[in-house]
C-alpha cells in the first residue's frame, strides 16, 4: 500500500507550467517533474456548459462522468451521496483527510479530517475546531471584494487563536507582514497578492494534521491562481482581446498569472517536503486548464455584479426564505420551508429589471429543492442606473456592486496529473480525469467490489517505482 497526499492545484494549464519551467521560472515543478510519471488528463465532457470545476471535481472524486452523477452546482455534491475516494478508503480502514476539496461530502471518520470548500461551508468540519478556521477562510474567499460585509471581532479573534495553535509557520507571519506593508506603502490594488497568503496558512493546518494523524490518503484544494488566470489573463495576453487594457493596469496585473504560478511552485516546494517527512506519494492534479475568453473579446472581457447583502434585499422584497448561500461570484442558492416561498421569490426577482427591460437576474432550472440564481449583468452599468420592478425605487448601486476584475479566462478540458514516483516518464496519450479514482485507490490497495459503474481504467501499469 501506499499513503497518497493529491495535491490539488485548480485549473493550472500544463503549457504555461512547461513554457515557465523551460525560462527557469518553476523550479520546483521541474524539480517534481523529472521524479514523476505526468499525465495529461481530459474531462468527461465535451459540453462547455459542464465544463465546470465544481462539476469536473466530483467526477474525478466519484470516478462517475455527469451524465451518471448529475452533479451541476456547488453545494449539490454535498447533498448526493454517490461513493467518492473518501468515503471508499475509510470504508476499507484508511485514515482520510479532506482539506477543502471541492463540492465534497462530510464525513466524520475516527482519525480523519474534513474541511469543506470555502463556498460549501456549512459549519460540518471535522474535528470541530476547524470550523472557526473554515468560517474565516469562507468569509474571505466569497466575501473578498464586498465593502459591506465584514467579519466580527469575535471571529477574526477565534481564527487567530486557532492558528497559534495549529502549526503556524514563522515564513506565513513575515509574509502577511510584507504583503500588508506593500499595500499600505506602495500601491494598494496589489491586494490581490492576497490569495496566496491563504493558501500558506491552509498549508500549515494542513501539515498540522498530516503529521498528527498521518492519513493514508489526504487532498488539499487551492483556488487562488485559477481566480487570477479568470481575473488578469487578458493583462497576461492583451494581443488575445480586442479590448486591451490601459498601461497603467497592465502595469499593475501583468504579472499577476505568473505570481500565481511562482506562488503555487513555492507551495509544491513544501508539500515535497511534507510528502518525503511522512513517507506519502505526492500527487498533483489540475482536473482542467484555462484559456483566453474570447466569446466576450469585444468587451475586454465578461463584467460581474455582485449583491451587497442578498438575504437584506430579500427582506425588502418581503421574501420569505430559509436559507440563502453565496456560491461562485455572482451566484447564490436560495432554499425555502415551501414550493410557494420559492415560487414567489422567483416571481419578484424576475420582476426586476434594467432599463431596456433587460432583466437583472438569470435562473437555472436544473437546481431542485432550491432557487439557483445570479446577477443578470455583463457589461458595466453606472450605479445609479434604475432598477424597476421593486416594490420601492431603487438604483443598481443600492443592492449590487461590480467586481474589480473583469473576467477574460475561461475553461479548457486539459489538466495536469503528475504521480511522484521517483522515476520520470511522460505518458503521452491523453487520458481521463476518471482514470485517476480507480487509480488511487489501486495505490491505497482498497478492493474495488461494487464499483463495476466507474468506467476508469487504473493508471497504475504506468507507473515505475
Amino acid at each position: 500500500m501506499t499513503k497518497l497526499i493529491l495535491a490539488e492545484f485548480n485549473e493550472l494549464c500544463p503549457w504555461l507550467i512547461e513554457r515557465w519551467m523551460n525560462e527557469g521560472k518553476l523550479p520546483n515543478f521541474r524539480r517534481l517533474q523529472r521524479q514523476s510519471a505526468t499525465f495529461t488528463t481530459h474531462a468527461d465532457v465535451s459540453d462547455p456548459a459542464n465544463l465546470e470545476p465544481w462539476i469536473q471535481w466530483y467526477s474525478l472524486h466519484t470516478g462517475l462522468p455527469f451524465e451518471q452523477h448529475g452533479v451541476f452546482h456547488l453545494t449539490e455534491g454535498a447533498k448526493a451521496e454517490h461513493d467518492d475516494l473518501w468515503h471508499v478508503a475509510a470504508r476499507n480502514g484508511k485514515r482520510v483527510m479532506s482539506f477543502a476539496s471541492m463540492n465534497t461530502r462530510a464525513f466524520a471518520f475516527p482519525g480523519s479530517v474534513y474541511v469543506a470548500d470555502p463556498w460549501c461551508e456549512d459549519g460540518n468540519a471535522h474535528p470541530p475546531a476547524l470550523n472557526d478556521y473554515n468560517r474565516f477562510v469562507a468569509s474571505q474567499v466569497r466575501e473578498y471584494s464586498n465593502p459591506d460585509q465584514r467579519l466580527s471581532a469575535r471571529d477574526i479573534a477565534r481564527f487567530a487563536g486557532f492558528m497559534a495553535t495549529h502549526g503556524p509557520s514563522p515564513s506565513t507571519a513575515v509574509a502577511i507582514i510584507k504583503q500588508l506593508l506593500r499595500e499600505r506603502i506602495g500601491d494598494p490594488r496589489l491586494s490581490w497578492r492576497r490569495a496566496a497568503l491563504l493558501d500558506r496558512m491552509q498549508f500549515d493546518v494542513f501539515r498540522h494534521y498530516q503529521r498528527k494523524l498521518r492519513p493514508h490518503f489526504s487532498t488539499f484544494f487551492i483556488n487562488s491562481t485559477a481566480h487570477l488566470q479568470h481575473s488578469y489573463w487578458r493583462h497576461f495576453d492583451p494581443t488575445a482581446f480586442s479590448v486591451r487594457p490601459d498601461e497603467d493596469e497592465n502595469a499593475t496585473y501583468s504579472d499577476a498569472m505568473l505570481f500565481g504560478y511562482q506562488a503555487m511552485d513555492a507551495l509544491l516546494a513544501r508539500f515535497m517536503v511534507l510528502a518525503e517527512e511522512t513517507g506519502a506519494m505526492l500527487v498533483l492534479a489540475t482536473a482542467l486548464s484555462q484559456q483566453p475568453f474570447t466569446q466576450a473579446e469585444a468587451a475586454g472581457g465578461k463584467h460581474f455584479y455582485r449583491l451587497r447583502d442578498v438575504e437584506r434585499l430579500f427582506r425588502r422584497l418581503g421574501l420569505r426564505f430559509a436559507n440563502i448561500d453565496p456560491t461562485m461570484t455572482h451566484q447564490y442558492l436560495a432554499t425555502f420551508a415551501s414550493g410557494a416561498d420559492m415560487a414567489a421569490a422567483r416571481d419578484a426577482l424576475s420582476a426586476m429589471r434594467l432599463p431596456g427591460g433587460h432583466a437583472l437576474f438569470d435562473f437555472n432550472t436544473r437546481t431542485e429543492g432550491g432557487l439557483y440564481f445570479s446577477c443578470n449583468i455583463s457589461s458595466e452599468l453606472p450605479p445609479d442606473t434604475a432598477v424597476d420592478g421593486a416594490p420601492e425605487p431603487l438604483q443598481l448601486g443600492d443592492i449590487a456592486y461590480k467586481i474589480d476584475a473583469t473576467k477574460s479566462g475561461r475553461h479548457h478540458p486539459d489538466g495536469a496529473l503528475w504521480f511522484a514516483t521517483g522515476t520520470p516518464g511522460a505518458i503521452t496519450e491523453p487520458v481521463s480525469i476518471l482514470d485517476i479514482f480507480p487509480t488511487v485507490l489501486d495505490l491505497l490497495d482498497v478492493d474495488q467490489a461494487g464499483l463495476a459503474d466507474r468506467p476508469g481504467r487504473s493508471l497504475v501499469s504506468n507507473l515505475k517505482p
